[in-house]
């Protein structure tokens, strides 16, 4: 019997094609029921092709064939080859010209995948494989060719065409239609095409670049929406100059456009010269968007930018190579940020994303490297790993070589490779040489999956002033990896005296003091350094900056935390040792639970909280961080059997408790922060937003009518969605009949904005009620709510799933089977989202056994079920294995 189970590609396997295309000319007629595609490839031979090719393969799916010609020639279908993947030509010439004329059905193409329709747009998104449903191609990114494209749709319906490069014809047609055409001047592979037809407005910038040059600027909206375009274009240019000022690299077309569409699967495309954005990362206005949003918005807008060169002129030679263009991405995104807001906040928050959702993916069944060996579905290999451990795998580099020295390495690097698809090797090469180091051990972070565990053990001795430290380092077992070895891990650390003050440091056999903060290079299991002219016993302030993506366990006494919450001079370290004191108080609490023990806030902790909280000189925006316990998410990670009760309730518990001792001490954040005055962007005024908000919601977990009346004047008279979201999250607990008046007021003032009501159904979703999957479970039905749209579902259901551990991890298993339904009700629709969705019971295994045997059902019936994509079957299959 044949095996119809989705087979994995290997990176081990990979070859070059064995055609390559020059050029490529579109067309698209573009109807109501159908789309006619004609698309004209002249192609050549593979120079570099081992052997010879026996026939020229395209990819297509979903496809209607109508016609295939070779150099002008018509072809018979005995002459080729077509079957659900793909079209086969054998015998073709050297260099040829081939004709495909196809027609496709963009407004059926509910999974984003292609070209579809969305709120009466037409827009592709091609990435990763998405262009092989609008015409057969070698959708592959290591063949790049120059694109033209011809856009004909009725002018009164689609008055906007839109492609990628420089707009080089339009004109009117018979029957009301008109048509443009499209020309890109760089190659590029066919992940990186796009097209937009619809009506919209424009708003329109410019900007001259360093060379003295002036490029047009346009956001495309919906008319509805022109008014929250300000701070994207604003974004846009201060990500242009950040590029030309940081690394030197200037925009290369004569125009940017930016479309933002309200369906789509990701976050935003970097497609050449025209991104297609989520709204969700364009559309701001300070009564409908967050700090958070506003934050968001010009980190995406910079991070698609950025990859007009860290991606789209140098691009990745295959797609076990995707880290080499979104990780370096990524950190260059962070590092825009940082500049832009607060470099320390932005260090914690990245850190959070890492620890609450990487790190749990390299312990479970998914962990794969930053170069992953194979896989069966490549839309799910868009993870924190490839992302957010991929950009830290970049920030390593930096760290390892400086700023200087890794300006030099990218620059040689896109000098090198301008115009080619490469890889990660590559990369790395250029690194070493501009930095004149040898970084054959550092490329294990490339091809090693999991979470590297750094162990550090410190002694002194008085006598000869000597601190002694011992590192070593470990990586548990990942799946197809049992073994690991020594990676290069950068460690940067400083040592403290007992006034809190920096101490000089002096390795044993260096002649004088290299400074107060140094980086160590651990590469053996286990490596020592010894420390000279130490005048005290030093408390050691180490991983600065979290300069590597590992887990450090330190043999650090409560005090220690305490002494480094209050004195290091680094404050992404400062933060790091108030977030591991308050991991044991809670997980001490938790076990307490447990054991029926009654719970009692730990006073030792207590104090230092109190002292952090009452510290007028500190900046708001690291306060706040440094106030905010540890997620439920994280803490479960720390337990050998997550407990989602316990750990819920010992949080829960700490925070009422918190709330009743430093009442007075909250009441007067709350009352300072009122007098921050008008509503701004600048991190000043984010900073006091953010640590006046999280005050509220301390008192408010105390429920006293004082407060309840505060926060309910903050979400009807609040200025900014900010305050308002903050307030109406607040509410969104209670037990009072404010909450049901407060979500009532909300809906009907917004309900005429999408991403406004996002958030309405994400605040309902996370809510700590015991009530909550019933309250989803009605969401469902609204009127708001629909299952197509890629945001409503990752607002509401995804929200829940993946945001409310202590309700979706109920003992009943009514929200795995929930999730369940949810996944195969999607997967016919979205595949992407599906299985994205699913990564919610990967874990089951961390779990008690009660749990496991729930959560391993779900994904048995999931594995179990007809027809199944190959995004869900790859997530459910690797689950269980």
């Amino acid at each position: 019997m044949e095996d119809t189970k989705p087979r994995a590609i290997y990176l081990q396997d990979y070859l070059p094609p064995a055609y390559l295309v020059d050029a490529v000319a579109l067309r698209f007629e573009l109807g109501e029921e159908s789309t006619r595609v004609s698309s004209r490839l002249h192609c050549r031979r593979n120079p570099d092709f081992p052997g010879e090719p026996q026939a020229l393969v395209l990819f297509g799916r979903q496809l209607f064939l109508t016609s295939l010609l070779l150099d002008g020639r018509q072809l018979q279908p005995g002459e080729y080859r077509v079957d659900e993947e793909s079209l086969s030509i054998p015998g073709v010439p050297e260099s040829f010209c081939l004709e495909v004329n196809t027609e496709i059905r963009p407004q059926e193409n509910t999974s984003l995948e292609g070209l579809y329709k969305s709120s009466g747009i037409f827009c592709t998104q091609c990435e990763a494989q998405g262009f092989r449903k609008i015409t057969y191609y070698p959708d592959r990114p290591d063949v790049m060719a120059s694109f033209t494209t011809t856009i004909v749709a009725e002018k009164a319906r689609y008055p906007v065409l839109l492609s990628n490069g420089n707009l080089v014809e339009q004109g009117e047609l018979d029957g009301g239609r008109h048509f443009a055409t499209w020309q890109d001047p760089f190659k590029k592979p066919s992940y990186l095409f796009a097209l937009v037809a619809g009506d919209l407005v424009r708003i329109a910038d410019s900007f001259t670049t360093a060379s003295g040059r002036e490029v047009q600027l346009h956001i495309y909206v919906e008319q509805r929406n022109r008014d929250k375009c300000d701070h994207a274009m604003r974004s846009l240019k201060k990500a242009m100059r950040w590029d030309e000022q940081t690394y030197g690299l200037e925009y290369d077309l004569d125009i940017y456009m930016i479309l933002a569409v309200d369906d789509f699967n990701m976050g935003a495309m970097e497609n050449k010269g025209l991104n297609i954005f989520n709204s969700k990362y364009v559309l701001a206005r300070p009564d409908t968007a967050t700090d958070a949003d506003y934050q968001a918005i010009e980190g995406v807008i910079g991070h698609e930018y950025f990859h007009n060169w860290t991606g789209n002129r140098v691009t990745c030679r295959d797609w076990f190579q995707l880290s080499l263009k979104e990780g370096l991405t990524v950190f260059r995104d962070q590092e825009f940020s940082a500049d832009m807001t607060s470099r320390a906040v932005k260090r914690i928050d990245d850190v959070r994303v890492l620890r609450n959702a990487q790190f749990p993916e390299d312990a479970g069944p998914m962990a794969h490297p930053v170069r992953p060996d194979s896989y069966v579905e490549i839309n799910n290999f868009y993870t924190t790993t490839v992302y957010n451990k991929g950009a830290e795998v970049i920030r390593m580099y930096h760290t390892l070589l400086g700023a200087e020295g890794f300006r030099k390495g990218l620059q040689l690097y896109l000098e090198r490779h301008d115009g080619q698809a490469v890889t990660t090797d590559d990369f790395l090469a250029a690194m070493a040489e501009a930095g004149g180091r040898d970084l054959g051990q550092f490329a294990l972070w490339y091809s090693q999956a999991g979470t590297p565990v750094v162990q550090a053990q410190g002694s002194y001795d008085a006598a000869g002033r000597v601190y002694t430290l011992k590192l070593s380092q470990s990586c548990p077992p990942t799946p197809g990896q049992q073994e690991k070895r020594p990676f290069h891990i950068p460690v940067a650390l400083g040592l403290l005296d007992l006034d809190g003050n920096d101490l000089p440091l002096q390795l044993e056999g260096e002649t004088a003091p290299l400074g107060t903060s140094r980086v160590l290079e651990l590469r053996a299991a286990e490596q020592t350094y010894r420390f000279v002219n130490v005048p005290s016993p030093p408390v050691p302030s180490l991983l600065r900056g979290f300069s590597a993506p590992v887990q450090l366990q330190a043999d650090y006494t409560e005090a220690e935390l305490a002494f480094l919450m209050a004195h290091d001079s680094d404050p992404f370290n400062r933060w790091e040792a108030g977030q591991q004191l308050a991991s044991r108080v809670l997980l001490k609490l938790a076990a307490d639970h447990q054991a029926g023990r009654p719970l009692q806030l730990d006073e030792a902790f207590a104090a230092a909280f109190g002292k952090t909280l009452c510290d007028s000189d500190a900046d708001p925006a690291l306060l706040a961080q440094a106030l905010a316990l540890p997620t439920e998410t994280y803490l479960a990670e720390q337990m050998a059997v997550a407990d989602p009760e316990a750990i819920h309730a010992a949080r829960e518990f700490v925070r009422r408790a918190l709330a009743e001792k430093f009442r007075h001490e909250f009441a007067a954040v709350l009352e300072a922060s009122a007098r921050s005055g008008p509503y701004s962007i600048e991190p000043a005024a984010v900073g006091w937003r953010s640590l006046k908000n999280l005050c509220l919601a301390y008192l408010m977990t105390l429920e006293e009518p004082s407060t309840v009346d505060h926060c309910c004047r903050q979400f009807q008279n609040g200025d900014n969605m900010t305050d308002v979201i903050a307030a109406l999250a607040c509410l969104v607990n209670s037990a009072g009949p404010e909450r049901q008046q407060a979500l009532g007021a909300f809906y009907e003032k917004w309900r005429e904005d999408p991403l406004v009501v996002d958030k309405w159904f994400t605040l309902q979703a996370t809510s700590k009620r015991p009530d909550t999957l019933e309250q989803v479970r009605l969401l469902m039905e609204h009127p708001a709510f629909n299952i197509r749209n890629p945001n409503k579902v990752r607002a509401l259901v995804g929200a829940f799933c993946h945001g409310n551990p202590a309700r979706f991890h109920d003992r009943s298993g009514a929200g795995y089977a929930f999730l369940g339904d949810r996944v195969l009700e999607l997967d016919r629709l979205n595949p992407q989202v599906a299985a994205r969705l699913l990564g919610a019971l990967t874990r089951w295994r961390k779990y008690d056994g009660a749990r496991q045997e729930l959560m391993k059902s779900q994904l048995q019936r999931i594995l179990a079920a007809e027809g199944l994509s190959r995004d869900v079957y790859e997530v459910a299959s690797k689950s269980l294995a």
